[in-house]
């Protein structure tokens, strides 16, 4: 195994070396932060530490490691708090190397592969951004993410009450969380091995090893271990129930977390199950029997509001494993549906994050009565089956209304994916032209302010999207998903 060549009690006061690690390959970067504490609103978080093992997808052994302290611009950021929060003090980073001397590192471990790590799109996401932002340098991009705060939640349920590391590591008898980039990266990846053989070990014996059983006996034992201190449970109560990472911040500040009505739901790919692969593999049809002339906003495989019976729409829930999907059908086909003539009621929003940590694009648009009852339909019809099937999760209703006519409005997300090094979108963009011809507009890139004066409040268009339903980390709705929109020049807005 490739590694920096510093011991355990040397970690600590690494420098920032590049790790040997010749070429990129297929393996996981597993990373983790340590920070400042912020001690008033604004202030901010300066990076102290960043660690990354280098992880083998098909033996999941760690084939290299890097780990170094990081000094920030100004040392008087680091507080007691930051002292308690992780025990780096402010001699322990005086003769540390500065971000931009370890920037060449950190961009290689993490640009072009696959990034794990505990509640990572929440918090180390946007702390790696800023750090290289600060410097003027354009940051390392991912392959794709997992972050496993959200994907044990969902998988493994909340046996181990409220699935910090440090529980998870308590729960599975791995020691005490040390709070250090290095040695939480290391401890990450055994909470994602011992919760894969719980969930392989359940799955082989569905009679005798059920997940109720295993809750029953975890609660019992808990009570009775000697390790489980009141403080802890006291400490358990108190905190955020999707909150991994200990208490970093005295207020809340600088929060770049998914929006509450509209959080994050896709999973990474190297994640997927078999019943993720069905989906796919019905928009993959779905694309290939979408036709549309130069003439025409017309597409195969979606249909108007007026087309839709709700005596035939029924929720589909597809078993696997460990875990179910969920879709909205019609006919026993997947519900997808267009609408012309949408109004924008409010334009391009960045606010919400994808699951790269990247700004996820959306539009707010009024919608006719005909789709508001379709779609309020489905609403309610999904809602009453999560609730069916035990799900605790607050639900996010799609529709919402605005100004003194109360005029129904929904959020159309617009998608995008890594192409290369660079990000596109997945939304086919269209302009009908004056002469009513439907041309496609071309984008090298992702850019929000390219799209500001497509999208601008009053404007019209004709949208085509699927309905997706979510429930990810206590929250749960229906996404919809923009495939292709068609923008209405100004000659065709009346």
């Amino acid at each position: 195994m490739a590694t920096v060549p510093v011991t355990a009690a040397q970690e600590e006061e690494v420098e920032g070396s590049r790790p040997a690690i010749a070429a990129r390959g297929p393996e996981i970067a597993f990373f983790d932060l340590e920070t400042s504490v912020p001690q008033r609103a604004g202030q901010g978080y300066a990076l102290l530490e960043f660690g990354a093992i280098l992880v083998c997808p098909r033996r999941l052994v760690e084939v290299a490691c890097y780990a170094t302290l990081v000094r920030p611009a100004d040392l008087g950021v680091i507080s007691a708090a930051t002292v308690r929060c992780n025990g780096i003090t402010r001699d322990a980073v005086a003769t540390a190397p500065s971000f931009l001397d370890v920037a060449d590192a950190v961009y290689h471990i993490l640009h072009g592969r696959v990034w794990a790590g505990h509640n990572i799109l929440r918090f180390d996401l946007p702390r790696i951004r800023e750090a290289f932002n600060e410097i003027g340098r354009s940051p390392p991009e991912p392959k794709g993410t997992i972050d496993t705060l959200p994907l044990l939640t969902q998988r493994f349920g909340r046996r181990a009450g409220d699935m910090k590391m440090a529980s998870l590591a308590n729960y599975f008898g791995l020691g005490k969380q040390k709070h250090r980039s290095l040695d939480d990266v290391r401890m990450n990846l055994e909470v994602v091995k011992y919760c894969a053989t719980v969930l392989f070990l359940e799955a082989s014996l569905p009679e005798v090893l059920t997940a109720e059983n295993l809750v029953e006996h975890a609660i019992t034992r808990s009570k009775t271990n000697g390790a489980s201190s009141p403080e802890a449970k006291k400490s358990e109560a108190n905190s955020s129930p999707d909150s991994s990472k200990r208490q970093r911040t005295i207020s809340q500040v600088n929060n770049s977390t998914p929006d509450g009505d509209n959080p994050e739901t896709v999973e990474p790919a190297t994640n997927r199950d078999p019943t993720e692969l069905i989906s796919h593999i019905e928009e993959m049809k779905l694309d290939a029997t979408m036709q549309m002339d130069a003439s025409s906003s017309v597409i195969s495989g979606f249909l108007e509001p007026a087309d839709v019976s709700t005596d035939c729409i029924k929720i589909s829930v597809t078993p696997s494993y460990h875990t179910q999907r969920t879709f909205i059908k019609h006919k026993d086909s997947p519900l997808h549906l267009c609408c012309a003539g949408l109004k924008v009621q409010f334009g391009v929003s960045t606010k919400f994050l994808d699951n790269a940590g990247r700004p996820r694009l959306s539009i707010v648009v009024d919608i006719p009565e005909d789709l508001s009852e379709v779609l309020e339909f489905c609403d309610n019809l999904a809602q009453r089956s999560l609730q069916e099937s035990g799900s605790a999760s607050e639900w996010r209703p799609l529709m919402k209304k605005y100004g003194y006519v109360n005029r129904p409005t929904v959020r159309l997300n617009i998608p995008t994916t890594v192409s290369g090094d660079a990000s596109i979108y997945s939304t086919d963009i269209y302009k009908r032209e004056p002469n009513g011809d439907i041309q496609k507009l071309a984008f090298s890139k992702v850019d929000a302010a390219e799209l500001d004066p497509l999208f601008v409040r009053g404007n019209k268009l004709d949208a085509f999207f699927s309905l997706e339903i979510y429930d990810y980390q206590q929250n749960a709705g229906i996404r919809l998903v923009a495939k292709r929109l068609v923008v209405h020049s100004k000659q065709h807005q009346s």
